[in-house]
């Protein structure tokens, strides 16, 4: 079969490798379609500390079972699935107190596991046995199942700051995590969502496809005082920085309101991870810094859920779709920010 595999910084290249067979108590599935991220091209750019060459990358998976191991009941052949990407362990004690996310044992699909980038893949055990394998509905496409995986974060980040009704929500980042924050934050009730960055032409890219209530051009525009205008002198009641950067996190604990919650949702560079922030604001507004890891496999579940009943539309926001040959491709596009979502299709 074919698969991308990532050798090193900037060197990830289609080969030819065997196809891998399901053992006890795992599943191989045909990989219809799997979406890249800003993960997968630091990965390309930089490596992970948590991967180690050769691999098969790609972790926002959806395919199609072909065989089942021995052991395995939860699915069957010709199964349309989506795979969690981080896997907790399922027993030790983060797992046990429902906080699944920042389990110590966590491993993830294309780190220590072959991804999707590839014509087939083995669903290992590990996923299995915390019930990371979804089934995705009828009417939900694979390219659309592809998307669970972020939105599951998107989930798990706003399940933290408590989005809901009536809330003014400020997303800083207009890449795809910051038009699927706009999105779930309007599933949940949220009143007005704004949208900012500092690159114009990304956010009028994703600001035509997502419609915030008011999409600000950080580079132009005054974030601070528009930001306060729109929301009647008060500020937002949740800011979420979905977007790596220490700038974004100060000016959200500046523009928050009294009470507000701050979702710090993008992680910074590993060599620049530290911000200057007022203490005394965060005292006297009573504000509340929450961060935000990944997903669960209840999360991508509601996730799954919430694309199949349409309150979070998805397929809009595939903007480039390539085949394996031209996975190098949807990586840059994604570097570029020319794209808002690109998912690669392995079978086509």
């Amino acid at each position: 079969m074919k698969a991308a595999i990532y050798r090193g910084a900037q060197d990830l290249k289609v080969e030819e490798v065997p196809e891998p067979e399901a053992g006890a108590n795992e599943v191989k599935l045909r990989i219809h379609a799997c979406a890249t991220c800003g993960t997968d091209a630091k990965i390309y750019n930089h490596g992970h500390p948590r991967l180690t060459p050769p691999q098969i990358i790609g972790h926002e998976i959806a395919g199609e079972v072909v065989s089942v191991g021995a052991g395995v009941n939860s699915v069957k052949v010709g199964d349309r699935v989506q795979v969690i990407a981080a896997i907790p362990c399922g027993t030790c004690w983060a797992c046990q107190a429902g906080t699944m996310t920042i389990c110590p044992n966590q491993l993830s699909m294309g780190y220590q596991f072959p991804g999707g980038f590839a014509e087939y893949m083995i669903v290992p055990n590990e996923v299995i046995r915390v019930d990371g394998l979804n089934h995705i509905p009828e009417g939900v496409t694979y390219e659309e199942a592809s998307v669970v995986e972020p939105l599951a974060c998107v989930l798990n980040a706003q399940e933290l700051v408590r989005v809901g009704e009536g809330d003014e929500v400020l997303v800083m980042g207009a890449g795809p995590i910051g038009c699927l924050h706009v999105r779930l934050a309007r599933a949940l009730g949220a009143k007005k969502v704004f949208l900012a960055d500092i690159n114009g032409g990304r956010l009028k890219l994703s600001a035509d496809v997502v419609r915030p209530d008011r999409a600000i051009d950080m580079s132009t525009e005054n974030l601070a005082e528009i930001i306060k205008a729109e929301t009647d002198g008060k500020g937002p009641s949740v800011i979420i920085t979905a977007a790596p950067s220490g700038q974004a996190q100060e000016q959200a604990i500046e523009m928050a309101r009294p009470g507000g919650r701050i979702s710090f949702f993008g992680g910074l560079p590993k060599d620049k991870p530290m911000i200057s922030a007022d203490s005394n604001l965060v005292h006297y507004k009573e504000l509340m810094l929450m961060g935000a890891n990944g997903s669960s496999p209840s999360h991508n579940r509601q996730a799954l859920a919430l694309i199949a009943s349409g309150k979070v539309k998805v397929a809009d926001l595939i903007t480039t779709r390539v085949g394996l040959a031209d996975v190098q491709k949807g990586i840059e596009a994604v570097l570029s920010g020319e794209a808002i979502k690109v998912v690669v299709l392995p079978s086509q």
